[in-house]
């Protein structure tokens, strides 16, 4: 089957490469800073060390720290960066600041509401006229692989829908991918954030548009969170667990790229659309051996689904099955097992409203799924996962 590799992103990695960013050469002299409304790059020093290093490089740095965990359109919307003449965009944090830069990027040199370019939902789909400001990335989590692809996730508060959105032109130029920056992450988000990484990758190899070059990415992140994960969640200063989980991260970024989600993360999406406070990486675990289950009672890709088994350490797996008895290791292992959607103030009366909404705003995913996922199908996934 044809297929297309395209990563345009220079990628720093390794413990302390953060301190080669002001040797770099920077895409422009004036740069928004775009960070999480919390305290912890602040309260740990990671904000003061990227402004030594844009200090360095010689370019001033305008901080816009607004970004809530599930960023907003009010709040990419902003127009700080056109009001102060910034010449490029720096995300610095998890997946939502990098995501949040990535699409204020977008609306610093494009008119209009920012749903004009979103695809699916309400979105309008429509071309984007100019060419974003270059993206620099700084990634503080092993979650969302934002560092290593062009997407960036969106929530229309307005409308209740969560999408995703990116093109060529939103990869970041540049990213910076230092483990001594995670060491701080509580082992409860360590394991939301490397559980999503994890899904990024079964999702990629699952995915009907896999390609021989995602399926090695896939399988070495799989592998590598498999060996990692829980090391890195009962010890954070462990570098060299925490290397392998980021690692695996940057590389479930180019799976996205290069392959793509499926409908659990649809699934996800929809559920954190109704519930903003809802940490992406528990609605990913809560319904993940619902969802895995349904997927092979469907038949799907069974030598995969062993695989994906083999590579998170059951060496022996032959059967599909084997994947679930893997994962649900793995989850133990980390402590998050047993997590339900009845923990997280849901409903089964949301679940068709759910239901409806994974496939109205991100339907192409389930376009993309191995097999034939239906409504009902999503329906038994979250009834399954309730408790």
């Amino acid at each position: 089957m044809p297929y297309e590799f395209y990563l345009p992103t220079k990628l720093l990695y390794g413990a302390g490469c953060l301190s080669a960013l002001g040797g770099c050469a920077l895409p422009g002299r004036k740069a928004l800073l775009v960070t999480s409304a919390g305290q912890s790059a602040k309260r740990h020093g990671y904000l003061g060390r990227v402004e030594e290093q844009l200090t360095q490089a010689g370019v001033r740095a305008v901080l816009y720290d607004q970004i809530t965990p599930n960023p907003t359109k009010a709040e990419v919307m902003a127009a700080l960066c056109r009001k102060e003449g910034c010449d490029f965009v720096l995300g610095l944090g998890g997946g939502s600041s990098i995501d949040a830069a990535k699409a204020i990027s977008v609306m610093a040199r494009n008119p209009g509401d920012y749903w004009d370019y979103v695809s699916g939902g309400t979105g309008k789909g429509k071309a984007v006229p100019n060419a974003p400001l270059p993206v620099v990335a700084v990634t503080t989590t092993a979650g969302t692989g934002t560092e290593a692809d062009p997407w960036t996730v969106t929530t229309n508060e307005e409308t209740q829908e969560k999408i995703g959105f990116g093109y060529e032109k939103t990869f970041p130029v540049l990213s910076v991918v230092d483990p001594e920056l995670m060491v701080s992450v509580p082992p409860r988000l360590t394991a939301y954030q490397g559980f999503d990484a994890l899904f990024h990758s079964t999702e990629g190899y699952l995915n009907r548009t896999a390609s021989p070059i995602s399926d090695l990415m896939a399988l070495e992140a799989i592998r590598l969170i498999g060996k990692s994960l829980p090391r890195a969640v009962r010890d954070g200063a462990d570098l060299e667990a925490r290397g392998d989980v980021a690692l695996a991260n940057t590389l479930s970024g180019m799976v996205e790229t290069l392959s793509g989600c499926i409908s659990e993360h649809s699934i996800a999406h929809a559920m954190s659309a109704y519930h903003p406070k809802l940490p992406h990486g528990a609605a990913l675990i809560a319904i993940s051996k619902a969802y895995y289950q349904k997927l092979i009672r469907l038949g799907a890709c069974r030598e995969r689904m062993a695989a994906m088994a083999r590579a998170l350490g059951k060496s022996d797996a032959e059967r599909p099955e084997d994947f679930l008895t893997a994962l649900d290791a793995l989850q133990k292992e980390c402590s998050v097992d047993g997590l339900a959607l009845s923990s997280f103030g849901m409903s089964p009366e949301e679940f068709p409203a759910l239901t409806r909404n994974a496939r109205e705003t991100m339907g192409g995913l389930f376009e993309v799924d191995p097999v034939a996922v239906s409504d009902g199908d999503v329906l038994e996934i979250l009834s399954d996962a309730f408790c």
